[in-house]
């Protein structure tokens, strides 16, 4: 499991975002289990993520309407299988707009470009 905290903070709004080697719908359950058994996580306002898998795409908003196709997109755009990728977003108080799909986007962007990295 990859996390990158503390990566994008806007108007009182923080971001990061964290990954990892997902192939299903339980491996994805399993994944955000683990990653909100650290408390700062469980307490998030949206852990948005997606996943291609072999078996098709996985994602889930959590109530940042549209996010998780944001991330899904990117990667499908990059061709990443099998592996699950979460946004996490603790809410500040004041409404971002349009400018909460280009946060998504600058953390999966982190996170690829980190994963490549390695």
């Amino acid at each position: 499991m990859l996390v990158l905290e503390n990566i994008i903070s806007d108007r009182g709004s923080r971001y990061a975002v964290s990954g990892g080697a997902c192939a299903s719908a339980n491996e994805a359950a399993a994944f955000l289990k683990e990653l909100k058994r650290r408390k700062k996580f469980s307490k998030a306002t949206h852990n948005t993520w997606a996943c291609l898998t072999s078996g098709g795409p996985l994602k889930n908003d959590d109530g940042e309407s549209g996010a998780g196709m944001v991330i899904l997109r990117m990667l499908e755009r990059e061709c990443v299988i099998d592996q699950i990728i979460v946004v996490t977003r603790w809410y500040g108080g004041k409404h971002l707009g349009g400018d909460r799909f280009r946060h998504v986007q600058d953390a999966v962007r982190l996170y690829l470009d980190t994963l490549a990295e390695k």
